[in-house]
């Protein structure tokens, strides 16, 4: 089973650095290109309205999953393929996780840091076996590496951990990852997430 459809957990805000939009710019349009579905938050602002909104010009589908309460305050993306509006936080990522082959991390904040750390700890526990890409675009994820190093250094984490998840430095090569990985099709217990 090949990679049909890609989670992209990134930031409400556009960050300090063009490159960070012209990445999220380039993500979209290149899963639209692909013909892979984007799974997204379903906002219409920053790095999350740049990739939905990419994705939607190459002639992509986008799903976008969003709670009640952030409606107003993310604006939520009106012209997305679809649009799912979910009674908390954490039913959204159980959905985006339940709708994602696999987990592509752009640059964010808090809740990039969040979702990042949920999902690679889901697969830590083998609540599921999805690739991980975390795409390090101009160092922005150098910190948060640092962070899960210094776990494994500290014995709060086995050296497998670092095995969890795959930093890439571009989206160019995310791409020729998604492309290349074949997954075997498992169905997760959502009932345990």
């Amino acid at each position: 089973m090949s990679v049909a459809a890609v989670a992209v957990f990134c930031g409400s805000r556009f960050g300090a650095r063009p490159v960070f939009h012209e990445a999220a710019r380039e993500m979209g349009h290149r899963l639209g290109q692909a013909g892979m579905r984007l799974v997204y938050g379903g906002g219409d602002v920053g790095l999350m309205g740049a990739v939905a909104d990419a994705t939607l010009a190459a002639g992509g589908t986008v799903s976008g999953v969003i709670p009640t309460f952030l409606q107003a305050r993310e604006v939520m993306h009106q012209g997305v393929t679809d649009l799912t509006v979910t009674d908390s936080m954490h039913s959204r990522k159980q959905l985006m996780f339940a709708r994602a082959d696999a987990f592509v991390v752009l640059p964010g904040g808090l809740g990039t840091f969040d979702e990042t750390m949920e999902i690679i700890t889901w697969r830590q526990l083998k609540l599921h076996d999805k690739p991980i890409f975390i795409v390090n675009v101009a160092g922005w994820a150098d910190p948060m590496l640092g962070m899960l190093r210094a776990a494994v250094e500290n014995g709060f984490a086995e050296p497998a951990a670092l095995d969890l998840f795959e930093v890439v430095p571009d989206v160019a090569a995310t791409m020729a990852r998604l492309g290349s990985v074949i997954r075997t099709p498992v169905v997760a217990d959502s009932s345990r997430l």
